[in-house]
């Protein structure tokens, strides 16, 4: 049985509003680093927690027979989806960039019914998917085509849930079942550990930064990298524990909401009437397909 939500409601909400607002902190950080940059960052200053956080809980290392695995899906939930994401907002506004992110359970569902043949495609679950794609298209105003000066930010985005997509059923796959499952402050820990051998080439042959550093930068990428990518997996942790993984899974709703609103408020990012619009198709999706929204079923008279 799940606790109370006054137990873990906090931290949720908490983590909601750190994830929601990595959007904003990475098109600040933009203003002085290269994407690559801002990733490295990111994931050097996690690192740095992670191994602080793990050391003060006695949480293990990976053992080295998993690396292979770990470098595999560090590519797809680390270093190669937040570059991604990072080049994308050079084109779209963190408000859709969110928004896109919030597709993720969708895409993660996709893969899964491929990957794995025993998850039958059920009709709730492909109307989801169909209401959740629909949400994406009217986000970015397919009707209106695609400009030269935004499609290859919402491409860069879309393929980066695709690779959250994938990331998902691979680490279920191979790092969380059976004799390899590995406890979540490990795993997080490899993920940081990983990203930056991974980005830290990428980020010496295209750049560092193109422009003077400034504190609000620095500001932004300790965000980032301390709270964003340490201190809110402990938070992540903390839910699943007292709630419950499906509990726990529905903060990507509430991220995307959160994106649009920072957006607006802290960048002062134009919100168009479609993209609240294709958000709230996304969640709606999203939900009926993970089966958090079952159509009520009437008794027969």
């Amino acid at each position: 049985m799940t606790s109370t939500p006054r137990s873990w409601l906090p931290f949720y909400l908490a983590l909601a509003l750190i994830w929601g607002n990595s959007f904003v902190f990475i098109k600040v950080g933009l203003g002085s680093l290269t994407p690559a940059g801002v990733v490295l960052s990111r994931l050097a200053l996690g690192t740095v927690t992670m191994l602080v956080i793990s050391a003060v809980m006695r949480s293990p290392l990976p053992p080295r027979r998993l690396w292979g695995p770990l470098f595999i899906a560090a590519i797809l939930m680390t270093s190669g989806g937040w570059v991604l994401f990072a080049f994308s907002e050079q084109y779209i506004s963190s408000a859709t960039a969110g928004i896109i992110n919030g597709a993720t359970p969708l895409m993660t569902l996709v893969v899964i019914l491929i990957a794995f043949p025993e998850e039958k495609p059920t009709r709730q679950r492909v109307v989801g998917l169909v209401i959740g794609f629909t949400g994406v298209l009217v986000v970015v105003g397919i009707w209106q085509g695609l400009g030269a000066a935004t499609w290859p930010g919402i491409l860069a985005a879309m393929l980066a849930v695709t690779g959250y997509g994938i990331a998902y059923p691979y680490v279920r796959r191979h790092l969380a079942t059976g004799r390899d499952a590995l406890a979540p402050m490990t795993f997080a820990t490899g993920l940081m550990i990983m990203g930056t051998l991974q980005i830290a080439p990428v980020a010496l042959v295209t750049g560092y930064a193109h422009a003077p550093i400034t504190t609000s930068v620095v500001l932004a990428m300790l965000a980032l990298g301390v709270v964003g990518s340490g201190i809110a997996y402990i938070l992540n942790y903390v839910v699943i524990h007292r709630s419950d993984a499906t509990t726990a899974s529905t903060v990507t709703y509430v991220i995307t909401l959160v994106a649009v609103v920072s957006g607006a408020v802290v960048l002062g990012e134009h919100i168009s009437w479609n993209q609240p619009v294709g958000a709230a198709l996304v969640i709606l999706g999203a939900a009926t397909a993970q089966g958090l929204i079952r159509r009520p079923r009437f008794a027969r008279p």
